[in-house]
């Protein structure tokens, strides 16, 4: 596809197409849930207005990336799309998109004591008694009286209930848990102390738990559950008490833990929050370390896949590098490899006994981007090794914008070619500003081959080629 270009209005048009409408008109089904509406295609994912979210990965979006996800398109055919195209459509708000009133916010009636909470969260959870007192005492967690459940409840700043999280404290099966309905997002359940330090947890077993793993002057410290991976109420947590500037995230330790540890790291630079670190339990959760404590098998963790084999694609390309640069015309030969990787691709369907063709050429393509790259900068006068570009690029690698499908990312690849055809067969000498741009998309063009290397290794579960196997592809070409 050419090199398109759009505008920044376009783009945020594109991007604000209502979804409902969107879907309708593609003959899906949705039905009503609360404020949004769930594809019943995809059962696990809701839409409101221009925003999705898919409640099984803890990801979202808005109507840019949501045709990118779902209808596996490129970002420029997806703008198309959404602009209306060569068809013309003008997709439309309509009124049944419209979010639904919002129901009135009111507290669950308290029972007179908390026997079965207690029971639940020192028996079962192994919460420690006194910190689950202290937030009984502030009338922060308390058991419903019609089914005593556990009520976790959130303050906002005059100290008035605007959330409440309900937790079922039945063991048999699987434990009912929810918000109160018109529960403020900004207000989840949680603790402000004096010192600079905010803890940012999924749910609030997870946070007492903590506390219970590491109860040193734990009241001086400030926490907040997001009740799932949401940034609302820690945003708002960081916007209303200027003295935090210190965030350490403790998010489950699986992959949806993980993407959102890198989105939530996004969002806090986006907003100012350098000082961010995340901290990781030994196992699956916090209150799986308690289990562990006390004589439970714990439920284990999960490393992320793509995390594990990032290195070892990196690992392949200084030895592709040094191949590539004493033999070849590094721009040719990138155009010749992706003619070479075009028709193994062309169907989504990658042939079998093609699988390692195509990772080969996806490596070859990513180490011949690093050798523009550093050959760009030695014509600026600016010293670098092929060693640290790969760690620029590893430091550029964001685990939760690295989605969509196999054309989505040969798209991408085919988008970054030509770009930096654009600019590099335009006449006339390049500005610094130029170069660095250049020098952005051969970076760029290298981790595009290399997420779309991974996504091949982990669809098809090839053997990784050694190094003297890629390089004789090169000796092929």
């Amino acid at each position: 596809m050419a090199y398109i270009h759009f505008t920044n209005e376009q783009k945020h048009r594109a991007n604000s197409v209502d979804l409902v409408d969107f879907l309708e008109r593609q003959g899906e089904k949705l039905t009503r849930s609360g404020r949004e509406w769930r594809w019943k295609r995809h059962d696990s994912v809701t839409v409101r207005g221009s925003e999705w979210f898919r409640h099984s990965r803890k990801e979202g979006g808005h109507a840019i990336d949501f045709v990118q996800e779902f209808y596996n398109l490129s970002f420029p055919e997806a703008v198309q799309w959404l602009l209306g195209g060569e068809a013309g459509v003008e997709w439309n708000q309509t009124s049944k998109s419209a979010p639904a009133p919002k129901k009135e916010f009111k507290v669950p009636r308290m029972n007179p004591d908390m026997r079965r909470v207690f029971a639940y969260l020192i028996k079962q959870r192994f919460i420690d008694r006194n910190v689950l007192t202290h937030f009984a005492r502030k009338k922060l967690i308390f058991e419903d009286a019609e089914y005593h459940n556990a009520v976790f409840v959130g303050l906002d700043e005059k100290g008035i209930t605007r959330h409440a999280h309900k937790r079922g404290t039945y063991t048999q099966g699987e434990p009912y848990k929810g918000n109160v309905v018109g529960s403020d997002p900004r207000y989840s359940f949680h603790w402000n102390g004096k010192s600079n330090r905010l803890y940012v947890f999924e749910a609030p077993v997870d946070m007492l738990s903590f506390i219970t793993l590491y109860p040193k002057n734990w009241q001086e410290y400030s926490y907040v559950t997001l009740d799932g991976v949401a940034e609302h109420a820690m945003l708002h947590q960081l916007r209303h008490n200027s003295h935090l500037q210190e965030v350490i995230l403790c998010l489950d330790h699986d992959e949806a833990g993980i993407e959102a540890n890198s989105r939530l790291k996004d969002i806090l630079s986006e907003n100012g929050y350098s000082n961010t670190t995340v901290m990781q339990s030994i196992y699956k959760d916090w209150n799986e370390e308690l289990k562990e404590r006390h004589g439970i098998n714990p439920i284990p963790s999960k490393e992320h896949p793509k995390l594990i084999l990032l290195p070892q694609m990196c690992a392949i390309l200084p030895g592709l590098c040094e191949i590539l640069a004493v033999q070849w015309d590094v721009r040719k030969f990138l155009t010749d490899c992706l003619k070479e990787l075009e028709p193994l691709v062309r169907t989504e369907k990658i042939v079998p006994e093609k699988v390692n063709v195509v990772r080969e050429c996806l490596q070859c393509m990513a180490a011949g981007s690093l050798l523009l790259a550093k050959e760009l900068c030695r014509q600026m006068e600016r010293s670098v090794t092929v060693d640290q570009l790969i760690k620029k690029l590893q430091m550029n690698y964001r685990i939760h914008e690295d989605r969509g499908w196999m054309r989505t990312r040969m798209e991408n690849i085919r988008w970054d070619l030509a770009e930096i055809d654009q600019m590099t067969n335009t006449p006339g000498i390049r500005t610094e500003a130029d170069q660095q741009r250049l020098g952005s998309l051969y970076l760029r063009l290298a981790l595009d081959c290399v997420r779309t290397g991974m996504f091949v290794e982990l669809e098809h579960q090839v053997i990784m080629p050694k190094q003297e196997q890629t390089a004789n592809m090169l000796m092929r070409m």
